[in-house]
């Protein structure tokens, strides 16, 4: 039976479906939730939340209010959930604010552990004026002066009402007795704590009116009134909750592949998780439930991240990305490519290969945009679809033929796509065409490309076709060096059986096959 027993404040405001499942996985060992919806939501929303929990003794609803980031409506809200919690619920021992965005990160276990051995409130409460919290805008601006308009939704009046007190000397005091704090609008009190606070506010009618027209006072009011009524050494001075901030100021959003990560910070929630991390979100509530759960070990919050942030831009992060936990290919598959200058003879090699191995002809995939005659779900549909993620396409190609070889072709000169597919685990092979590229396939080239034109002289086109002529000669020993090892050619002029040897040897096939596919070959050049 657990020794501990919480009541989470839930403060949301959209996405009723994952309000539900947060309270279903919170209330899991006898906890027990209560809800403030923002008044925004449309009440056919609410209804659905609300619906799904009638009767269920451990949850509960608090009053609602539109709230608006920075205003007072935020700690109104919170001391709305409190007081639902206080009249609904028995035997709390602690209360834990939290947000839509916030999931656990730790065993119910964990919790049990951690609360029940700390004693001690969890609240972030730096001192205002020196604690160094506050890193850019206002700062005793927020307190000194009475700020009645929202600054997102009305910034003109927020500062012209600014102005016109500091210009008429309009200073305030701070409530008597009350040493300012800040931090994180993120708590874990216990309940005894929030007793006294309450108590403390039911004396002090001052200063809830102080904190009325404070500016942002949910970074302000728990943590001050908590530093008042409990002694520092039963505080611990950090949020139970796990955010941390991007260079540029912003909170950083939690995705899929942060789990590992956030699994091992020494915290007992973490936000934000985007919308869009609903595996994310599954995995941390199923952990929660479990009581316990393994904890991996983790180093420095800020250190950790701020290493692997960076080497995000270099595409290291700290899992792969959704669409890079495919770009290993199986070393049991393997990719026959053909490498022909001469389009027509590297489609009648692969022609003549389809025929003797049974795989589906896919052309020249990377250079040319033709049907593939295998249904990728429209990922195969454009070259630039196709070449983004090599390495991933060319397993879905995998998957959808079903077969542990696939065959095509590719020009001599994309050595930037078998350099991309032959850094995998599977096995790659080249079969190198060699043939004498004609003038005529270099001057239709040349056109095609822009180089020369109806206009151009004989100078410049003898130029032109003589630079193109050393390319796709250079194409071919480029390919002959750097592949050395997995490639097999096929020469002009050499006697069939070497051809029919190096085909068998690349296609791993006996002799009568593989001089079917020569014999093709010679047939068109």
């Amino acid at each position: 039976m657990p020794r501990v027993k919480i009541a989470f404040l839930l403060l949301v405001h959209k996405d009723p479906d994952s309000i539900a499942e947060q309270a279903e996985a919170l209330t899991a060992h006898g906890d027990c939730v209560a809800i403030h919806v923002d008044k925004r939501m449309p009440a056919a929303e609410f209804a659905r939340v609300a619906d799904r929990f009638r009767g269920n003794p451990n949850v509960t609803f608090a009053d609602r209010v539109k709230c608006g980031w920075g205003a007072w409506s935020l700690v109104q809200a919170t001391l709305n959930l409190v007081e639902a919690a206080r009249s609904r619920f028995e035997s709390v021992t602690h209360y834990y604010l939290m947000s839509g965005d916030c999931y656990p990160i730790k065993s119910r276990g964990w919790f049990e552990r951690e609360l029940e051995a700390g004693d001690r409130d969890i609240i972030e409460c730096a001192d205002f004026f020196t604690g160094g919290w506050i890193k850019t805008g206002l700062t005793e601006e927020r307190l000194v002066y009475r700020h009645w308009f929202n600054e997102r939704e009305r910034p003109w009046l927020f500062y012209r009402s600014l102005e016109l007190q500091q210009k008429l000397g309009l200073k305030r005091r701070i409530p008597e007795g009350l040493e300012m704090r800040i931090g994180s609008q993120w708590w874990c009190l216990r309940a005894d704590t929030i007793e006294a606070v309450m108590r403390l506010l039911a004396k002090r009618r001052d200063i809830v009116r102080f904190f009325r027209t404070t500016w942002i006072p949910d970074e302000t009011f728990f943590q001050t009134l908590v530093a008042h009524v409990v002694p520092g050494d039963q505080i611990r001075p950090h949020p139970p909750t796990y955010l941390i901030f991007s260079d540029y100021g912003m909170p950083v959003v939690f995705q899929n592949d942060h789990y590992d990560f956030l699994r091992a910070r020494n915290r007992l929630f973490a936000r934000k998780l985007s919308a869009s991390a609903k595996d994310l979100r599954r995995r941390l509530l199923k952990d929660f439930t479990e009581w316990e759960s393994a904890v991996p070990e983790g180093g420095s919050d800020g250190d950790l991240y701020g290493y692997l942030a960076k080497r995000g831009r270099h595409g290291e992060r700290y899992a792969p990305r959704f669409w890079e936990r495919a770009i290993r290919i199986d070393e049991d598959r393997g990719m026959l490519v053909i490498a022909a200058k001469l389009w027509h003879m590297g489609k009648a090699a692969e022609g003549a290969i389809s025929r003797v191995t049974g795989l589906p002809q896919l052309g020249y995939l990377f250079d040319e945009d033709t049907e593939l005659g295998v249904d990728l779900g429209n990922l195969d549909h454009g070259l630039a679809k196709r070449g983004r993620h090599r390495r991933a396409f060319m397993n879905l190609v995998f998957d959808a033929i079903g077969t542990e070889d696939v065959l095509f072709c590719v020009d001599p000169g994309r050595t930037d796509v078998i350099d991309d597919l032959v850094s995998t685990a599977g096995n790659l092979r080249i079969l190198l065409i060699e043939r004498p590229v004609p003038d005529s396939h270099i001057t239709g080239h040349a056109r095609r490309a822009g180089l020369i034109g109806d206009t151009s002289g004989d100078y410049e086109r003898d130029e032109v076709f003589k630079a193109l002529r050393y390319q796709f000669d250079t194409e071919i020993a480029t390919l002959r060096k750097r592949y050395r090892g997995i490639l097999h050619r096929n020469l002009p002029g050499r006697e069939r059986d070497a051809n029919t040897l190096e085909i068998g040897r690349f296609l791993r096939v006996p002799r009568t096959p593989a001089e079917a596919v020569a014999r093709e070959i010679e047939k068109h050049g």
